[in-house]
């Protein structure tokens, strides 16, 4: 198994772990992967940002609305988060993905109508 990159979160770092207790990965593989994991950090710390700012919008001096930068970045690297990830045909969740109860089958299209 591979230590994970210094520059990544501890959350980001726990999840490269996990990734490579579970899968036999290349050395190309690890490197989409710490691309994933930094992915999941600038998301992450463009979500504290836009947090801090108190909203996904600023206006101008012009008294214009404009999208917060941190906006495209968040969205950016959700992205490239889940193209990685779907690249390296990982079948986990996210960093810090809380494991998630069943879906109720009676909400789903097309099955227990009534």
């Amino acid at each position: 198994m591979a230590a994970p990159p210094r520059h990544l979160s501890k959350e980001a770092a726990a999840w490269w772990q996990d990734v490579t207790a579970d899968y036999s990965l290349d050395p190309h593989h690890l490197k989409l992967l710490q691309a994933a994991c930094e992915a999941w950090d600038t998301m992450q710390a463009a979500r504290r940002a836009l947090s801090n700012h108190g909203g996904l919008t600023f206006t101008d001096a012009s008294g214009n609305i404009k999208a917060h930068p941190a906006v495209a970045m968040q969205r950016d690297a959700r992205v490239a988060f889940a193209r990685l990830v779907r690249e390296l045909d990982l079948d986990m969740g996210a960093p810090s993905e809380a494991p998630r109860p069943p879906a109720l089958t009676s909400n789903r299209r097309g099955r227990n109508a009534h």
